[in-house]
């Protein structure tokens, strides 16, 4: 048992996917899957609020990188909201603040998109 978990709530057009506990090479495959769930759907206007994640591994930053591309070719992105300092380090030390948008807010990554 890993302790992750992936929960997903839709607001209108927006996607906002929940990660709990730890994203590491044996649960990014169910964060891989919700991913690509969303994409199937054609939501592609994601927010993923990281408040609850204790621990990112490569293997989880590997499933940001995998999806951004095709996302971002279909006209949406992916946003990040409440990253708990230790999770922003890690994403930070990997250059992703140039590649993402980083909010303090799930409230405010939604707003992003609805400046357009």
């Amino acid at each position: 048992m890993s302790g992750f978990e992936v929960k997903r709530k839709d607001v209108e057009t927006i996607s906002v996917i929940y990660l709990k506990g730890y994203l590491d090479a044996h649960t990014a495959p169910d964060f891989e899957k919700s991913l690509q769930t969303l994409v199937d759907e054609d939501r592609i206007r994601i927010v993923v609020n990281l408040a609850e994640l204790n621990y990112i591994s490569s293997a989880g930053l590997g499933v940001f990188m995998g999806f951004i591309e095709d996302i971002r070719n279909k006209g949406g992105d992916i946003k990040l909201a409440e990253l708990t300092e230790k999770v922003f380090r890690v994403f930070d030390l990997l250059g992703f603040p140039v590649l993402y948008d980083i909010l303090e807010n799930e409230q405010d990554a939604i707003a992003k998109y609805e400046e357009g």
